[in-house]
């Protein structure tokens, strides 16, 4: 049984670049002072830190289909970081049972240089696959981006659209036990939307749990049985899709 649980998470972002008497500073120290969420504060030393996350409490099992709303901002992209191991909370503790493959940034991993036959092994090798796995779907990846002799190439010999071929189709060639999607597919060809879009829709019926995050209301409740409302960084309402979208609209 897969399942992911969050107890009173928390994630804080310190910002280190930034020059504790710089001009940026100064600047966001007075935009702190000027909002009401207190979500940027000053460490003892110094160092600027973004409150991102505070005290996400959810627990998910098999058949929950979860969608994430919210203003830009709010946490989504985040908290789909955190459940995909990106981020290590700063307070809380987080469990995670199953295959987790994060459909997050299709271009992670992927090496300009590398050929997009040694991609393929790159990219499941960072999604945590044996070379064996990895091997046995070369053969549908290589059906599904139709890329041919491209695939001997460097990637950096591709077009957007031919590099976006081939991260999707490596990224969907393993079937998770719990699929996390910072948006759906909305770039490239007409064929290529619809081709990918319904492989998407398989990808997700076989998952066991789903979370995406979307902007798009229709999306979400065409694909989620529950809705979490993230609101600067915490959870503003959760509940069944239609309740939880209802107030949401309203306020907007």
């Amino acid at each position: 049984m897969a399942y992911l649980n969050l107890i009173e998470v928390g994630v804080d972002i310190p910002v280190f670049d930034i020059s504790s008497r710089s001009f940026k500073v100064n600047v966001l120290r007075s935009v702190r002072r000027s909002v009401s969420n207190q979500r940027i504060e000053t460490s003892a030393n110094g160092i600027l830190i973004v409150k991102a996350l505070s005290k996400i409490s959810l627990s998910l099992r098999d058949g929950d289909r979860l969608g994430l709303i919210g203003r830009n901002g709010a946490g989504k992209s985040t908290l789909l970081r955190v459940l995909a191991g990106i981020y290590e909370p700063t307070r809380g503790t987080i469990e995670t049972r199953g295959m987790v493959i994060p459909l997050l940034d299709l271009a992670l991993g992927m090496d300009d240089e590398a050929t997009g036959y040694q991609n393929i092994f790159l990219r499941g090798m960072l999604l945590g696959l044996s070379k064996k796995e990895i091997q046995s779907v070369v053969g549908e990846i290589e059906d599904f981006t139709e890329l041919g002799d491209y695939l001997n190439l460097p990637i950096r010999t591709y077009s957007s659209g031919m590099r976006l071929r081939l991260a999707f189709a490596i990224s969907t060639a393993f079937r998770p036990e719990i699929l996390l999607l910072d948006e759906v597919i909305g770039v490239g060809d007409a064929t290529f939307i619809h081709k990918a879009n319904a492989r998407l829709h398989e990808f997700r019926d076989a998952a066991k749990i789903v979370v995406i995050s979307s902007h798009s209301n229709d999306v979400i409740r065409e694909m989620c049985s529950t809705v979490l409302w993230m609101h600067e960084g915490n959870v503003r309402m959760f509940g069944p899709t239609d309740e939880v979208l209802e107030a949401y609209i309203q306020e907007q």
